[in-house]
């Protein structure tokens, strides 16, 4: 145990002495603050006062301005932050106020801490000290004692001190001890502020959708999604900007007095016109604006009761959200998932809530983490500006063509907005504080801020979006304004002297647009074109990048954007079948299994002007898929990469089974290749460590650059230099495919499973009606039923319903098909039923004989022996041998690190699953002793298939665990070999046992 500090037993000593004046009422919160706990924090390693002199933006302990509205304080009494990151929230009590007990002072601190989305924070008078978790929604009247995880008292500081100083000192915080406490027990009940408001606002849609459908019934789908989206982005800005300090408190709880509800609400969303300037609230045709005005919403009618509804949820005490606290990218992924729903209207014109289906399709809406964001935007944005100065930086412009709500826009502005104010101040700020260009004002903490003006040149000048959805198109610009409006009140913005001669916010209509980011005007009047429906044009929204930014493309030989950053969608180009010619046409990485992220990648590095700079993270399949070899050699033509983070098996997106990669290049300069230095590779990019910002340092340390010319290769690898170097070592070998004379074949693929795919039970009533359906039925697998060294199939068969088959020499099978009739008849032919992978005449030949059979998808490679005959579904792949020697190598360590290398996959959970798949296979190294049926590896082989044979057959669990620690040790003894027929030095067999443990 650490020594116990001097200042704080003095701190203690203090308050028994003085007890009675500390806890009397007179003795306020600000001597307590001055007194105790800038000493008790100070000793945590806090630097309280900023001594460092970091800049406002990075200062380790914001004091945060106590504004009392409504009679509630609106911020924390303290913030702990670390590279300015929020880390934790302390509010501090004078001592007459009992924090064990009253469910105020909890309540208060939980709703800040859960709407800034921390996991933990602080609640002290120093007498006593409570640590709540932060991740349970904070309700009106409940006990202190909900989601308290500690509570000390003063008299326990010495023998608690060791933990204290071990989670919230700053030097705990920088080595992670902070967040391995906060996750190392989340209470019951935890909900993320995110997922509480989204169903909030979910609920919102709901209720404003279903009164509006009821009174105007005029409306259409498309004018009804726009109707509700507008009122809730509005309601939900004034209500920030209530809390922010830039709107009258309370006014729109005021609306609860009274009825006319909605025409009220209106008249505020006109005065928000005429403060704000933003096309959120444009109502009347002007001058200069190219949007057209919203006149619509104004001459609708909702009931009173839907929006008292959502008015009363809003304010405390009722309301658990703390606006003050709601970043912008907290607020952007809460919108990415709210985007991912649509309203539909029955024929009743009843208002449903329904999935997109390219939503469907994607399984879901991903939003990207913040430290993901930051990462790409630090690395593109940063790079270009660094060594310039203001004035050369004033052109540089940012897009994102698929900008969602708005994260690494938000971001971006974040970065643009740190950097002006870091220049602007680190050299005579007073002077760029005066005059009618002034650029910085003083607050009064007396630090400098950018002024209102200067923070909307910077949004109109350098950032740029684009998406096909109007509505992402409409909340990416509330959050940008509200960006834009981060710490300014209305005395800031001059409202009450400028009485609304200039206003406040920028129009964003000329630089966040609807369209198509992919698919541009030429395409207008082509076949193509006219072969779509009315709706589907609508939904394609042509974009025509040159007309949409003239000033970025004016320069035809040089034009483009600076930097094009993001996070494309990563599904199939499928919904518009008609789309495939034009996409073959435009698109040099076209493929008929192309992904929409690739013709993103495509096209955004033609987008970018030479010497720009692409950042995206984007799914990891196109560097060793099949369909990735287009896209590849266009983007060797393009750009050449400068940086690349391959989050293997990391769970980048919580729930999301794709594995992804940070990919960061610049735009080619003419002849680029004798210039061209191989790009830093970063791989495994430590997430959870990312998230406690000591990323850096753990990154340099496994950064490594990767040889000259990999991007010439017909597969990209960003392997390590010396796994590269042992890859091309065992790439002398000859190759599977041509061992086993191209014979790596695939299952059956099932068309309509509930027909064809039987159990026992179904079986023997088919056979013991009519004999000879054994003909064509066939004991089956799955992926999931082969194990290593082993099948446990599932007592599931096959129909094997051939072409040209004769189905009435069947008559109990044709019986069993009489109630699929309908659907197999919708199918065009029989080959669409039971799709065969194989040629016909060979195929049952191959599945009816002796195999090894493994799974299409696995953690690690599962290789079995198949001499009964089975057939596989599409889920299984054989190759038509029964080399023993090779079923080793196959589940040898060598084997499994080599699949790591070549192999695509997914994330599932914690896992990582490899794809097995037969182009991946093909390239498998066979060695010569392998060819020759080594007799040790044989005879390994054979004692590892008879011991698997008994583990499935022992139950008692003594017996189980002594054959399964038989069968580990014939494992190690079979990777031993295997590195002796393949002549693995020591070093190569250490890169091996190391990635494969």
């Amino acid at each position: 145990m650490g020594q116990f500090p001097d200042v704080i037993k003095r701190l203690i000593d203090r308050f028994n002495q003085q007890s009675d004046q500390i806890r009397s009422p007179d003795y306020n919160e600000t001597l307590l603050r001055i007194d105790f706990i800038n000493p008790l924090m100070r000793e945590l390693g806090w630097d309280m006062d900023n001594q460092q002199g970091f800049a406002e933006q990075y200062r380790e302990v914001v004091h945060e301005d106590r504004v009392k509205v409504a009679g509630q304080t609106k911020a924390p009494d303290y913030s702990f932050r670390i590279g300015g990151q929020r880390k934790f929230f302390l509010e501090a009590k004078k001592p007459a106020v009992d924090i064990r007990n009253n469910w105020e002072p909890a309540y208060q601190l939980r709703r800040y801490a859960w709407s800034a989305k921390l996991a933990c924070s602080l609640l002290t008078d120093f007498e006593e000290l409570a640590i709540y978790d932060a991740r349970i929604q904070p309700k009106q009247l409940e006990k202190a004692s909900v989601a308290r995880r500690e509570f000390i008292r003063y008299t326990d500081y010495p023998d608690r001190w060791e933990f204290l100083n071990g989670t919230f000192s700053k030097d705990a915080v920088l080595k992670g001890e902070f967040d391995r406490y906060c996750e190392s027990k989340k209470g019951r009940g935890a909900q993320l502020f995110d997922d509480a408001f989204l169903t909030e606002i979910e609920d919102w849609r709901k209720s404003i959708a279903a009164s509006l459908a009821r009174r105007n019934e005029a409306l259409d789908e498309p004018a009804l999604n726009f109707a509700v989206q507008r009122i809730i982005d509005r309601i939900i800005f004034l209500r920030i900007a209530e809390d922010r300090g830039t709107e009258t408190v309370g006014q729109l709880q005021a609306l609860l007095n009274g009825d006319s509800v909605y025409p009220r609400l209106v008249t505020l969303f006109n005065r928000a016109d005429e403060r704000y300037n933003s096309g959120l609230f444009h109502f009347v045709k002007e001058k200069d604006r190219d949007e057209a005005p919203d006149t619509l919403t104004p001459t609708l009618e909702v009931e009173d009761k839907t929006l008292k509804s959502i008015i009363k949820a809003l304010y405390y005490p009722q309301s658990p959200y703390e606006f003050t606290m709601v970043s912008a990218d907290i607020l952007g992924s809460v919108y990415e998932r709210f985007l991912g729903k649509v309203i539909t209207l029955t024929a009743g014109h009843t208002a449903k809530i329904e999935e997109k289906p390219e939503v469907r399709k994607a399984g879901g809406v991903y939003y990207t983490p913040t430290y993901i964001v930051d990462y790409i935007v630090k690395n593109t944005v940063g790079k270009l500006l660094e060594g310039k100065t203001p004035r050369e930086a004033v052109k540089l412009t940012v897009l994102d063509p698929a900008c969602g709500s708005g994260s690494f826009l938000i971001a971006a502005y974040q970065f643009l907005l740190d950097w002006y104010l870091a220049q602007y101040t680190a050299a005579d700020p007073a002077k760029r504080a005066t005059g009618k260009g002034a650029v910085l004002r003083p607050d009064p903490a007396g630090d400098w801020k950018l002024t209102i003006a200067e923070r909307k040149r910077i949004l109109l000048d350098h950032l740029h979006g684009v998406d096909l959805d109007g509505q992402a198109v409409e909340v990416t610009k509330l959050n940008l304004l509200l960006k834009c409006l981060e710490g300014e009140t209305s005395q800031t913005l001059g409202f009450e002297q400028r009485l609304f001669r200039e206003r406040a916010l920028p129009d964003l209509g000329k630089n966040i647009l609807c369209g198509n980011s992919l698919i541009g005007t030429d395409i207008i009047g082509t076949d193509a074109w006219n072969a779509m429906s009315a709706e589907e044009q609508r939904r394609v929204n042509p974009f025509d990048y040159e007309r949409a930014f003239p000033q970025i493309f004016k320069n035809k030989k040089d034009g483009g954007f600076d930097a094009v950053i993001g996070n494309p969608p990563y599904i199939r180009m499928e919904e518009f079948k008609t789309l495939k010619m034009y996409l073959a046409r435009t698109y040099a990485c076209h493929d008929e299994r192309s992904d929409l992220y690739a013709y993103v990648m495509e096209r955004s590095h033609n987008l970018i002007k030479k010497g720009g700079v692409f950042g995206m993270i984007v799914s990891n399949k196109f560097v060793r898929a099949n369909y990735g070899k287009p896209l590849r050699a266009s983007l060797a033509q393009l750009a050449r990469p400068t940086d690349i983070v391959d989050f293997a098996g990391l769970p980048v997106f919580t729930g999301a089974t794709v594995r992804t990669l940070i990919y960061i290049a610049e735009r080619a300069q003419g002849d680029t290749a004798t210039r061209y230095t191989p790009p830093t590779t970063r791989d495994r990019f430590p997430a959870i460590v990312a998230k406690s910002l000591t990323v850096q340092a753990d990154v340099a340390e496994r950064s490594y650059t990767l040889e000259q010319g990999w991007y010439e290769q017909p597969e990209w690898s960003f392997a390590r230099p010396n796994v590269t170097a042992l890859m091309r070592r065992l790439a002398s070998h000859q190759k599977l495919g041509t061992y086993v004379d191209g014979q790596i074949c695939m299952g059956v693929k099932s068309g309509l499973g509930d027909a064809f795919v039987i159990s026992r039970g179904v079986r023997d009533a088919l056979v013991a009606a009519n004999a000879q359906a054994t003909e064509v039925i066939k004991p089956l697998v799955n992926g999931r039923d082969i194990r290593r060294y082993c099948l446990e199939p599932q007592n599931q068969f096959l129909l094997y319903m051939t072409h040209g088959i004769n189905i009435a020499r069947y008559p109990s099978v044709e019986a069993h098909l009489r109630p699929f009739k309908a659907a197999l008849q919708a199918r065009a032919t029989q080959q669409e039923w039971y799709e065969l992978q194989q040629p016909q005449e060979r195929f049952s030949a191959l599945l009816d004989g002796p195999k090894i059979i493994f799974p299409d998808i696995a953690t690690h490679p599962r290789f079995a022996l198949d001499d009964e005959g089975y057939y596989g579904t599409n889920t299984v792949y054989f190759i038509p041998r029964t080399d023993r020697a090779l079923l080793g190598l196959l589940n040898s360590k060598l084997g499994f690190f080599y699949f790591q290398q070549v192999c695509a996959g997914l994330e599932g959970g914690d896992e990582v699953y490899l794809r097995f798949f037969g182009q991946y296979l093909e390239g498998f190294p066979v060695a010569e002793a392998v060819k020759g049926e080594s007799r040790r590896l044989v005879s390994l082989v054979d004692i590892m298939l008879s011991l698997h044979t008994r583990l499935a057959a022992e139950q008692l669990p003594q017996r189980r665990e002594q054959v399964q620690r038989e069968i580990d040790a014939t494992d190690r003894q079979i990777d031993q070999l295997v590195y002796q027929l393949y002549g693995l030095s020591d070093a190569e067999i250490r890169i091996v046992e190391d990635a494969t443990k």
